[in-house]
C-alpha cells in the first residue's frame, strides 16, 4: 500500500481590504471582525505518541465534554500533527488525511475514531488514556512498533452560533495545513512553547498561561472559511437572522438533499417570495445559487481531504449524475473536479484514479 500523505482546505486569494494574520492570508472584513469576537477558552491537554498500526474510538461528544470542561455538552476539539501520518473520521463518514504540520478540527466534538496507515483493530480510548484528574500533561502511548505519529491535542469551548451543531457551518471533520512558511513555524513554535510549560508546571496544563489555543483555532478557521459562499456578504449575519437561520441550517444540514426554493420557504415558515428577497438583501445571491456555492464548497473540501471518487462526491453533496456534478463544479472552480484535484497543489497522493466512483482498496 502507498503511504498517503495529507490533504487541506485551500485559501483563495485574499482582498485588499483584508486585516492581516500571522498567517499572511486574509479575509474580507465580515469574517475577521466576527472571528475577532469569538469567545473562546480552552486548553493543550494531552500529547500522544501513536506506532503503527494503530486505531481507536473516541468518547462520545458529551462524555468529552464532561471530562473536559464539566457542565458543558460540548467542546471542540483539535488535533495537531507533529509527525507522521494519521486519519479522522466521524460516524461513516469519509476519512480525512493529515500529515505533519496539519491541524485537524472537529468543530463540534463529535465521536470520532483515529488511526494510522496500516490496518489495525479500533479500540476504545479508555484502553490507554488514564482518566483525570491530571497533575501533569498526559501523554498518550498506543499501537505497536512501526513508525511513530507524534499528536498534540486540544480543546476549546465557545457558545457561538458558528459552533451550533444544528447550523453546521463545519463539516463534521477537516483538515488544515498552515500557509506558508511562516504559517507553520508560528503554529510550532507556539506548540513548543505549551509543551515547555507544561512540562514545568507542577500544577499541570491547567496552569498553562497562554492563549495558544485560541489563536490556533482562529486562525485555522479563518483559513477554512475562506472559501465559503458569501464570503464578501453578511454570512455571518445571516447565521443570526430569523428567517435565514432556518433554511441555511436545512442546507448546511443536509446538503444532498433535492432542496427547492419552496421546501427552504417551508422550513423557514416564510412564502417564497419574502425568502428569496431575504437571500437577496443580507446574502447578496438568491437562494439556489447559496445552495450551489455551499456544495461546490463541501465538494472542494472532499476533493482535497479524501480518497472519495467524483461520483460518490457527486452524490454526497446532491448531485445524481455525475456529469451534472462536473459541469456545475467547472463552471465554480474554473476546471472539472477530477482535473482540479490533479492540479490541486496539496492534492493527497496514494488515491485511486479521481474521476472514478469508488475508494481506492
Amino acid at each position: 500500500m502507498q503511504r498517503p500523505s495529507a490533504g487541506h482546505d485551500q485559501v483563495t486569494e485574499a482582498t485588499d481590504r483584508a486585516a492581516k494574520t500571522p498567517w499572511n492570508p486574509s479575509l474580507p472584513d465580515p469574517f475577521d471582525s466576527a472571528l475577532r469576537r469569538l469567545r473562546l477558552e480552552g486548553a493543550i491537554f494531552l500529547r500522544a505518541e501513536y506506532r503503527e498500526p494503530w486505531a481507536y474510538e473516541s468518547l462520545s461528544g458529551p462524555a468529552t465534554a464532561a471530562i473536559l470542561r464539566p457542565g458543558t455538552e460540548r467542546v471542540v476539539l483539535f488535533h495537531l500533527v507533529s509527525s507522521g501520518t494519521c486519519w479522522v473520521q466521524v460516524g461513516e463518514q469519509e476519512k480525512h488525511w493529515a500529515a505533519a504540520g496539519d491541524v485537524i478540527v472537529l468543530p463540534y466534538g463529535d465521536q470520532h475514531t483515529m488511526g494510522g496507515v496500516g490496518a489495525s483493530e479500533v479500540v476504545p480510548l479508555l484502553t490507554f488514556l488514564e482518566p483525570p484528574p491530571w497533575n501533569t500533561m498526559p501523554l498518550l502511548r498506543h499501537g505497536r512498533d512501526g513508525a511513530q505519529t507524534d499528536v498534540v491535542c486540544g480543546y476549546l469551548h465557545s457558545d457561538d452560533v458558528l459552533f451550533d451543531p444544528a447550523l453546521r457551518v463545519f463539516p463534521p471533520a477537516f483538515v488544515v495545513r498552515p500557509e506558508g512558511t511562516t504559517g507553520a513555524g508560528w503554529v510550532r513554535a507556539n506548540i513548543d512553547f505549551a509543551l515547555a510549560q507544561a512540562d514545568a508546571s507542577p500544577l499541570g496544563p491547567d496552569a498553562i498561561n497562554t492563549r495558544l489555543p485560541e489563536m490556533l483555532l482562529v486562525e485555522v478557521l479563518r483559513q477554512h472559511l475562506a472559501t465559503a459562499p458569501a464570503a464578501d456578504h453578511g454570512w455571518l449575519a445571516a447565521l443570526h437572522d430569523p428567517i435565514l437561520n432556518p433554511a441555511l441550517s436545512a442546507i448546511h444540514t443536509a446538503p444532498e438533499r433535492k432542496w427547492t426554493v419552496s421546501d427552504l420557504a417551508r422550513v423557514a415558515v416564510v412564502s417564497r417570495s419574502g425568502l428569496d428577497e431575504r437571500f437577496r438583501q443580507v446574502l447578496g445571491r438568491s437562494p439556489i445559487r447559496y445552495l450551489t456555492e455551499w456544495r461546490m464548497h463541501l465538494a472542494e473540501d472532499l476533493l482535497t481531504s479524501t480518497d472519495l471518487g467524483v461520483a460518490a462526491i457527486a452524490r454526497r453533496v446532491g448531485y445524481d449524475a455525475e456529469e451534472a456534478f462536473s459541469r456545475a463544479f467547472k463552471r465554480h472552480s474554473g476546471a472539472p473536479p477530477a482535473q482540479w484535484r490533479v492540479q490541486h497543489p496539496l492534492r493527497a497522493s496514494g488515491m485511486a484514479d479521481p474521476s472514478a466512483g469508488v475508494a481506492p482498496e
